[in-house]
């Protein structure tokens, strides 16, 4: 059974998203790996949202236990761990991961930047050994999903990412871009986009500091000059604007660093922080110095536009059709061993016939009729259980072939929610959605 825990930033305070942000590498993971009824994980970690996807063995009591053992792993309390993460159950994940991926849950809805995120998790998860197969599906899903919104529909050339509406708000404080000079720090995706972000806008003055000591790398791709660390004070203090983005778990640009700057002779009169790190790449305290302006993703997270409302209908028409499919298509899977030991009866019973007529059947005219007969009488009752299966009858299927033909078939046992992990995630919307007097109908799309 699928499930995902997330606290994003619909759910959880930025502090907690912070918290969680600043894990110790591959701790969760190892926690998880050693969890009784998990499966397999996938852990998706962003700028607005932390979520673990799960695969979990449902004959197993595996939800009591989950919580404090994420809990641990994450150096938070259960209690914090319940306020701020909402629980996704089962059928209702898939339709939840593909409007993720889309862009539909973001902070800037659109933006494109999520669904490299998403794959990236995938992959990280392979690389650990936590993937299982039931998740490749759902991720791979999620990004066949996402790909077809950006080429079906407008929301991501409607949708302004993070970096860009960032820029927009710091657009006051610059007063030509053509000349402003500005420090990039991190090397990452986020990095690249910030960068081609600032060149859109006209900026040609860009130096990279990297505290990983990837810049030199990173300069040589996108055309920019290195900062080595001893350089990073005077850089700053003639900076207009510095946009963080690093991926460390520990502030990079400190009180002192900034103060140091501000202080030597000839520094720029007021310089801008860009704050894109998740920790913090930036000390919160350096905004109370004289002529310094910090704006963080908590700060943009307020300023973020309304979605495109009509690009982002079609989009969650899109995505509940597609999840619906999903869940469908999984929901076969449930009855293929019954399908299979179906077959496989009444063929036995077929190749019995055939060996016994066998040495008065020279030419096989009778191994063929019979191998005609078990295909034909096998094909209605396969299409009939897939069927069922897809509307959730599954069972039924199952039943009749062991009260027919005495064939037993191992079943995935259900496991109820506890009330501990009880939690109500923002209802994604259906296919048809009413929407004040009228109903919203998803278009359909011929090929």
């Amino acid at each position: 059974m699928l499930l995902c825990l997330s606290a994003n930033h619909r759910t959880a305070s930025f502090p907690v998203l912070e918290k969680l942000a600043a894990r110790e590498d591959g701790e969760l993971e190892s926690a998880l790996r050693g969890a009784p009824g998990v499966d397999g994980a996938i852990v998706l970690a962003t700028c607005n949202r932390f979520e673990i996807y799960l695969d979990i063995d449902t004959a197993q009591p595996v939800a009591p236990e989950l919580m404090p053992t994420i809990a641990s792993a994450l150096d938070v309390s259960v209690e914090t761990l319940r306020a701020n993460m909402a629980v996704i159950h089962d059928t209702q994940v898939p339709e939840y991961l593909f409007a993720v991926s889309s862009g539909l849950e973001s902070v800037v809805v659109g933006e494109g930047e999520i669904s490299g995120q998403v794959r990236r998790a995938l992959e990280e998860s392979r690389a650990a050994g936590m993937s299982t197969s039931q998740l490749e599906r759902l991720f791979q899903s999620a990004s066949t999903t996402s790909r077809g919104i950006k080429s079906g529909t407008k929301l991501q050339s409607a949708g302004r990412s993070l970096v860009r509406l960032s820029l927009e708000l710091a657009a006051s404080q610059i007063a030509d871009w053509s000349t402003a000079q500005v420090v990039l720090v991190g090397t990452g995706s986020y990095a690249a986009a910030s960068l081609k972000a600032l060149q859109d806008r006209g900026v040609t003055r860009v130096g990279v500091y990297s505290p990983s000591g990837r810049a030199h790398k990173f300069a040589e791709r996108e055309g920019v000059f290195v900062i080595e660390r001893r350089n990073l004070p005077e850089h700053l203090s003639n900076a207009d604007l510095v946009v963080t983005c690093s991926t460390a778990d520990t502030v990079v640009i400190d009180y002192d660093l900034v103060l140091g700057a501000r202080l030597a002779p000839g520094c720029a009169e007021s310089t801008l922080f860009i704050d894109l790190g998740m920790p913090r790449n930036v000390d919160p305290a350096v905004g109370r110095l004289n002529g310094v302006s910090v704006l963080d993703l908590e700060t943009i997270r307020i300023h973020a536009p309304l979605e495109e409302l009509g690009a982002a209908d079609e989009a969650r028409c899109i995505v509940s059709r597609a999840a619906s499919e999903f869940v469908e298509q999984q929901a076969e899977t449930s009855v293929a061993e019954g399908i299979a030991a179906l077959r496989s009866h009444i063929t036995d019973i077929a190749r019995a016939e055939t060996e016994r007529v066998a040495n008065k059947d020279d030419a096989g005219v009778a191994e063929a009729a019979l191998r005609r007969l078990a295909n034909t009488l096998l094909h209605s009752p396969s299409v009939r259980a897939k069927e069922l299966a897809r509307a959730g009858r599954g069972d039924e299927y199952l039943d009749a072939i062991e009260l027919l033909f005495g064939i037993t078939v191992e079943r995935s046992a259900s496991e109820p929610t506890p009330p501990a992990m009880q939690a109500v995630p923002a209802p994604l919307p259906s296919i048809t959605e009413v929407e004040g007097d009228g109903a919203l109908e998803c278009p359909v799309h011929t090929s």
